[in-house]
């Protein structure tokens, strides 16, 4: 029997790498119909009962036909790829989906699941009660290190129409549970040991400088990345996200300890200032 050649060998290998890859990215951010995500499989079982959502969004045969339903099917594709869909208004690499796990819908990770329910509301950083289209500004000029979108535009009609989609209420009218993100308690960081935290769980996707790897790991300082406006340029908060959603692959395998450490580290890098022209946002 001939033996393989050592070209064959390393093109089976890449092969192998990719479907590992490609499997991330279907299961991180790209699954189509986001009914199929009431399980995630193959996690630890602690992870599991932490990331088991309380609710099933809505099939994606139930959007709607005609204009509202065009709508709905834009509003995912900008919620999900932002850089691509509202390139005009996105400084950034990052797409909202980065920040609100899985099309928005994951327990304790900022889901969009009823979220328009809870608006006009007090904004304590603005100073004012805002709508749900102000805080989609707030995300745009902040997290997106962009600008303010039309507020009678299509892609802001668009964002608006997903969010009530994905917040159409299950046939027994289960409520959502999981709004935000899980409470931590106040620690004292150590961004030293949280370059160490990095290294070890975090740089395999986000890159040893923090650059990301685009569309699926995004940046986590650099000019690509949240400017120093966002909120998750606060520790607590990015610990809090981080501590229940990260490392993407194992979540939950991080103390809050590990969480408020590493992200201290992230939070002490370069990143673009916020601009205050946009500061009533």
């Amino acid at each position: 029997m001939r033996r393989p050649r050592r070209a064959t060998v390393i093109a089976l290998g890449f092969v192998a790498i990719l479907a590992v890859y490609s499997a991330t990215i279907l299961v991180g951010m790209h699954v189509r119909d986001l009914s199929g995500l009431s399980e995630i499989p193959a996690l630890p079982v602690s992870a599991r009962v932490l990331r088991k959502p309380a609710w099933t969004p809505p099939p994606l045969t139930s959007i709607p036909a005609g204009p509202r339903g065009e709508s709905v099917r834009l509003g995912m594709r900008i919620f999900n790829e932002t850089p691509l869909y509202a390139a005009h208004n996105a400084g950034a690499k990052i797409s909202c989906g980065n920040c609100h796990a899985e099309g928005g819908i994951v327990a304790y990770s900022s889901p969009m699941v009823d979220v328009a329910a809870t608006f006009p509301q007090f904004n304590v950083r603005a100073g004012h009660v805002i709508s749900l289209k102000d805080r989609i500004q707030e995300c745009f000029v902040r997290s997106e290190n962009g600008r303010p979108l039309d507020y009678q535009g299509i892609p802001m009609t668009a964002l608006v129409d997903y969010i009530a989609w994905l917040s159409t209420p299950e046939p027994d009218h289960k409520p959502f549970s999981g709004r935000g993100l899980v409470d931590l308690p106040e620690l004292k960081p150590d961004a030293a040991r949280g370059r160490e935290i990095y290294a070890g769980q975090c740089a395999g996707c986000h890159g040893q400088n923090g650059e990301g790897r685009r569309p699926v790991f995004p940046p986590l300082w650099g000019p690509d990345s949240f400017n120093d406006g966002a909120g998750m340029h606060g520790v607590r908060k990015m610990a809090a996200f981080v501590q229940h959603n990260m490392p993407q692959n194992r979540p939950g395998i991080l103390t809050p300890q590990d969480a408020y450490d590493v992200s201290a580290f992230i939070h002490g890098q370069p990143r673009p200032a916020f601009n205050p022209a946009y500061k009533n946002f």
